[in-house]
């Protein structure tokens, strides 16, 4: 008959303990993942506030300071005080010379956004020194206001002031207004399209067709799509309907906007 074979075991408070370090360093582990988790929650969350609405705080702020940094004359009042209608001229417009980049060429309004502060028009639409800084910015190369051809504008949709926040709303013939220092020029909105950021085809001097000489004077906006998004572009198209000296007094698109105070042409927020 065999000796039953004696297995050693350590006393129970040694395994007791050995399980409870286990437990300590396995709860530690834990601790220090969780705490680092809030810590990465906390600056995605700080990053998102920072991105979606400090930016706009901020880009609103500075445009406006840009508009009223432009320092255009506001159009004469009518004899009695209100507001002066400037009559439609169809004849041919002046167009300024194409300026340096990140200088200012003009502001942009629309009818359709009511409520919104003027925006600036910027040479050039790179991000780091136009688009994120200054807000609207324009396609070098493309037609100057006024100009034959295709006067193309780029903006943010959101975060930086998002300038073109609201580019969905705007609606076949809507008024698209575009005022240098002496002169108004009025475009109509003639056509919407989702394109891909390679289709570049949108800004050519006749939109959309390759090679093809302008008789036409056009403006086009493009813009982020869909919403928080890169994947495609956002684009308006528009033809001019007339231009008038700003001496004459104001587009009587805007003049109801201007008299009740929703259109500030001084540049501040209403």
């Amino acid at each position: 008959m065999s000796t039953p074979r004696v297995v050693a075991r350590p006393p129970t408070h040694v395994r007791t303990a050995g399980r409870s370090r286990a437990s300590r360093l396995v709860y530690g582990v834990i601790g220090v993942i969780g705490e680092l988790l809030i810590t990465i929650g906390i600056l995605l969350l700080g990053f998102l506030v920072w991105q979606l609405w400090w930016t706009d705080v901020e880009g609103n702020a500075v445009q406006a300071e840009i508009v009223r940094e432009m320092d255009f004359a506001p159009p004469p009042p009518a004899d009695d005080g209100g507001v002066r209608i400037a009559e439609p001229r169809r004849d041919e417009p002046p167009v300024m010379e194409e300026p340096g980049h990140a200088e200012q060429i003009a502001h942009f309004m629309t009818p359709r956004w009511a409520g919104e502060q003027l925006r600036p028009i910027s040479q050039g639409t790179d991000r780091p020194t136009v688009l994120d800084v200054l807000g609207i910015g324009h396609y070098e190369g493309t037609a100057m206001p006024g100009g034959v051809g295709n006067f193309a504008l780029a903006g943010h949709r959101v975060t930086f002031g998002k300038p073109f926040n609201r580019i969905e709303e705007l609606q076949i013939g809507d008024a698209l207004i575009v005022r240098t220092k002496d002169t108004w020029y009025v475009y109509k909105a003639t056509a919407t399209e989702v394109v891909l950021p390679r289709d570049v085809r949108v800004i050519w001097p006749v939109p959309n067709q390759e090679g093809v000489e302008p008789t036409e004077r056009y403006i086009t906006l493009t813009t982020c799509h869909p919403m928080f998004s890169a994947r495609e572009r956002y684009v308006v198209h528009g033809v001019l309907d007339y231009w008038a000296p700003v001496a004459d007094g104001v587009p009587a698109e805007i003049a109801d906007a201007v008299e009740s105070g929703q259109l500030d042409l001084s540049g501040g927020a209403t």
